[in-house]
């Protein structure tokens, strides 16, 4: 564990104390940094052009009829498939 700590020692040219003040500088940084990065949210939040309720509810109901249909749509591929297979099984089995 010493001879870890001396090679980093080494490596860094630094001692460890000078190491130990940057990451206390950093953690009192942190508050000021995080301030400002609400602060940047809710200036592009303000630039946000939000949907109107009628936007919303045709685009809600687009994707509830896709859905519908491709789910109609796949329960028919998925039945014939199966139909056709189960045929052809029934036909090899004899």
């Amino acid at each position: 564990m010493a001879l870890q700590a001396e090679r980093l020692k080494a490596m860094s040219g630094e001692a460890p104390e000078s190491r130990t003040g940057a990451l206390w500088e950093r953690i009192k940084q942190h508050p000021k940094r995080w301030s400002e990065f609400l602060h940047e949210v809710r200036v592009e939040l303000r630039q946000v052009t939000w949907p109107t309720r009628h936007e919303v509810v045709v685009t809600t109901f687009v994707v509830i009829v896709a859905v519908a249909f491709f789910g109609v749509y796949f329960f028919g591929v998925d039945s014939t498939v199966g139909w056709v297979l189960n045929r052809l099984f029934n036909i090899f089995k004899h």
